[in-house]
């Protein structure tokens, strides 16, 4: 550490005392040109998706500007900023990139983030153009479709980037034809965002949550299995065991028809969840009234055999008419 009366210090003091006046006022004209040489942002706004606030700038230069945590966190990478943040941002790239594909100018652009000042004075800070967003969305999508991001851990970051790259594409064909037409000068405001947030909060339903932790809890505490909340790892079993306590119970012949709908690619996984296809006003409901009673009873048993037992005489395998549970 550099404290008051360090070597540094007093070195640093001594160059300052050696220094004229015309070579100190050089010296304070060069700091202050370097600090005006950071571009200024004229204009400020807010994107909000899904909960998540993405700020965005016009610099005075007339580029676009994405706040660098608002969008990291719009793609699932945490909110890290600074350099740091860019940091983290490269580094997932270049995992991605190291797997074979080229990323050479995103890495670029990822690696050297923008400083800028706000429009209203206070701290620098960093961030990207616009268009590196939708970037970053294709070159993970494609990586995805090279096989390259098939683990499951990546599974919520290659759906939002689906989901933004298809809202931004339907938000755009919009304004193309508002400013072909003239109606941008009187539409609302924020029509926009409201058309982003309203396809996104659709797109984003079907990924909802819908097995809370305490049935895995449960099921791991069941089985003498160690349960880590945190970790996407689970035993293939668990699936056997989901189909067996929730799918083959909740409807006649619901599993086998959400097989055939939903079936599994050359890799052996499925392109989405079973419970992504129910509908919202009945599947979805019984869904969730099943795993509640499943739940308490999982709770109430002290192993497998008794709750396996208790769900075969109070849930029992269903056989007979197919309800309504899926979209048609």
């Amino acid at each position: 550490m550099i404290t008051d009366d360090s070597i540094q210090s007093m070195g640093g003091k001594a160059r300052a005392e050696a220094l004229n006046a015309d070579q100190r006022a050089a010296i304070a004209k060069k700091a202050a040109a370097a600090r005006w040489a950071i571009p200024k942002a004229t204009h400020f706004g807010e994107l909000e998706i899904l909960g998540i606030k993405l700020p965005c700038y016009v610099l005075e230069d007339g580029r676009r500007v994405l706040s660098q945590r608002g969008l990291q966190s719009s793609i699932g990478l945490g909110t890290g900023g600074g350099t740091h943040g860019a940091h983290r941002m490269a580094r997932f790239i270049e995992r991605l990139e190291l797997k074979g594909l080229n990323a050479s100018e995103l890495m670029a652009r990822i690696s050297n983030p923008i400083l800028f000042l706000p429009p209203h004075g206070g701290r620098s800070g960093y961030g990207y153009e616009a268009q590196v967003l939708p970037e970053v969305c294709d070159f993970i999508l494609t990586c995805k479709d090279n096989g390259l991001m098939s683990d499951e851990k990546y599974a919520k970051i290659v759906f939002a980037c689906n989901s933004l790259v298809r809202a931004l594409a339907k938000v755009g064909i919009i304004a193309l034809v508002d400013e072909a037409t003239g109606y941008e000068e009187v539409r609302e405001k924020k029509a926009l965002q409201k058309i982003l947030e309203a396809f996104l909060l659709k797109e984003f339903a079907a990924w909802a949550k819908r097995f809370p932790d305490d049935f895995y809890k449960e099921m791991f505490r069941l089985r003498g299995w160690e349960w880590n909340k945190m970790s996407v790892a689970r035993p293939s079993y668990v699936g056997k065991l989901t189909n067996d306590l929730v799918y083959e119970r909740l409807a006649p012949g619901i599993l086998n028809e959400l097989k055939r709908r939903n079936p599994k690619n050359e890799s052996g996984n499925r392109k989405h969840k079973h419970h992504q296809l129910f509908t919202d006003d009945i599947g979805h409901p019984a869904l969730s009234q099943h795993l509640h009673a499943t739940i308490t009873l999982m709770k109430a048993s002290s192993d497998w055999n008794t709750f396996h037992r208790m769900m075969d005489k109070a849930l029992p395998k269903r056989i007979g008419q197919l309800p309504l549970l899926i979209d048609v």
